[in-house]
């Protein structure tokens, strides 16, 4: 086989290896995760059972955190592949693909020097939080993938002015105001005017953003649903939708979220890993001394790190928006690292993490108090067999010889601790996690389908329960003949709540109870 950094094997087969490890590996057996893979699926689900595609609900309550495009996408993924954890994710497989696709061909017709490209590539499918969101049933693998298309279509319109060009970033941008809202044209419009102006080309900017052809296209995209969605209820979705889930989650601290100007700087050698070593060359090759494209990509990633460094609702995974110029530079500048063993170091300490998992956990349960997460994790120490001692042994092997070969095979060494990293995360620390975490609320509800009775949940929030049990949970207290699906950190609530009330437990495993109450 040959290397990256060789012509003669077609990179199509690097490809799509790095996506089936990067994307797809365990997304057909992972259960959905709280909260966000269960939210988007259970609305998805709701949508399709009331044939309402016009806005969205959760557990039979409105639902406005998202426009509509990423629902449709699973939907239809649903209706081909039925109610399974692929079909859920296999929107975001895709568009994540498409997305190191589309990052590939960029840098590859801009290569300077072989394998660029492909390192690009594997920092995006293969570093540890653009794997998640490729992996993820929500829907930020569609808006990062429409970024990039808008984002790299922007700089191809400044290389060469071309109506087709700058027609796809129109599109990209309709169908992200579709996916995800304002964020899709306000990142693109904001990086763009300071590229341009920075160049001296101001008049080539004015002359995108007044194209007629190109303001029709997106509005023919985005307003149908805008029509339907005010006729539908007079704009209370759209109006929540703004105010609260954008202006709103801007200014204020939403779900817990919080963080400091800092927060970003921090995350990031972890949203990039194992490619954190190369961070310092990317950087100073591309202050220095760096090209057009170069400055592009540092006033696109500064652009969003200080965005979202200023919002109040902080999630590592926003800093994603920024991280397509991010990983383009990495690719350029990654033979700029000059002690490549030290560099590998970030990839191989988190390897070492994962196969010291089963000796951490019972260190983490003698100080884990609550009850929900004490469950969690007695159950996840229950999770290690053989088999993942003998990963975790191989994976270990290779990280040590990518380190061997780094000197002389810096690519190579690269994408080999790359993709084990992927291959231990996807292949068996996340399903041994899984087991833990969210099999407990899979399995309550299909307990709960098979018993057939009413259930509502009790200040507990997994909306994977409503995916599994197949029907909206609502929140309440429940009435005689009725389960309850708990948190065990809960049930002192609940027995508050009903002091003389007969529950008996039909299910517990992990943090997670369903009872039901007799009388």
């Amino acid at each position: 086989m040959s290397g990256p950094g060789t012509r003669p094997m077609s990179e199509r087969g690097w490809l799509l290896l790095f996506a089936v490890l990067g994307f797809v590996l365990g997304a057909r057996s992972v259960p959905l995760f709280d909260l966000d893979e269960g939210a988007f699926s259970e609305a998805t689900i709701e949508m399709l059972d009331s044939g309402n595609y016009v806005s969205t609900t959760l557990n039979g309550e409105p639902r406005y955190d998202k426009p509509m495009l990423t629902y449709w996408l699973q939907a239809a993924a649903v209706r081909a592949l039925g109610r399974s954890e692929l079909a859920f994710r296999l929107p975001s497989i895709l568009c994540a693909t498409l997305w190191m696709w589309l990052v590939h061909a960029f840098a590859r017709a801009r290569e300077r020097t072989p394998g660029e490209a492909l390192v690009a590539a594997a920092a995006l499918s293969l570093g540890l939080m653009s794997s998640v969101i490729g992996h993820a049933a929500t829907a930020d693998g569609l808006l990062n993938l429409l970024l990039a298309s808008a984002g790299l279509d922007i700089f191809r319109w400044y290389e060469q002015p071309r109506r087709s060009t700058l027609l796809r970033v129109y599109l990209a941008i309709g169908l992200g105001l579709l996916a995800k809202g304002p964020v899709a044209l306000a990142i693109p419009g904001a990086v763009s005017l300071l590229f341009f102006a920075t160049q001296g080309r101001l008049r080539l900017w004015w002359r995108a953003v007044l194209d007629p052809l190109g303001w029709l296209l997106l509005t023919i995209v985005v307003a149908p649903w805008v029509y339907a969605s005010i006729r539908q209820d007079g704009g209370i979705f759209l109006g929540h939708f703004l105010l609260d889930q954008n202006v709103g989650r801007y200014s204020r601290t939403m779900e817990h979220h919080g963080g400091h100007w800092w927060f970003y700087l921090a995350a990031l050698p972890l949203i990039v890993l194992p490619f954190t070593g190369v961070l310092r060359a990317a950087f100073g090759r591309a202050l220095v001394g760096g090209d057009a494209l170069d400055r592009y990509c540092l006033i696109w990633f500064a652009l969003v790190l200080l965005l979202f460094s200023l919002s109040a609702t902080q999630l590592p995974h926003y800093l994603l928006y920024g991280c397509t110029p991010l990983f383009l530079m990495i690719g350029r500048h990654h033979q700029a690292v000059r002690w490549r063993r030290l560099a590998l170091l970030p990839g191989v300490l988190l390897l070492l993490a994962l196969a010291a998992l089963p000796w951490l956990l019972p260190v983490v349960a003698l100080h884990t108090h609550r009850a929900y997460e004490h469950g969690i994790v007695e159950l996840a120490m229950a999770q290690f067999h053989a088999l993942y001692f003998v990963a975790a042994a191989a994976a270990l092997a290779l990280s040590l010889a990518a380190m061997l070969i780094a000197p002389r095979r810096w690519p190579l060494a690269l994408l080999l601790l790359a993709g084990t990293q992927a291959a231990m995360l996807w292949g068996f620390a996340a399903p041994a996690f899984a087991g833990a975490y969210q099999v407990p609320t899979r399995d309550a509800a299909l307990r709960a389908r098979a018993l057939g009775l009413p259930t509502v949940m009790f200040h507990t929030y997994l909306p994977s329960f409503s995916v599994y049990r197949g029907a909206p949970t609502p929140q309440g207290t429940p009435q005689p003949g009725e389960l309850v699906f708990v948190r065990a950190d809960r049930l002192d609530e609940l027995q508050h709540a009903l002091p003389a009330a007969e529950l008996s437990t039909e299910f517990k495993m992990g943090g997670i109870v369903l009872l039901l109450r007799r009388s």
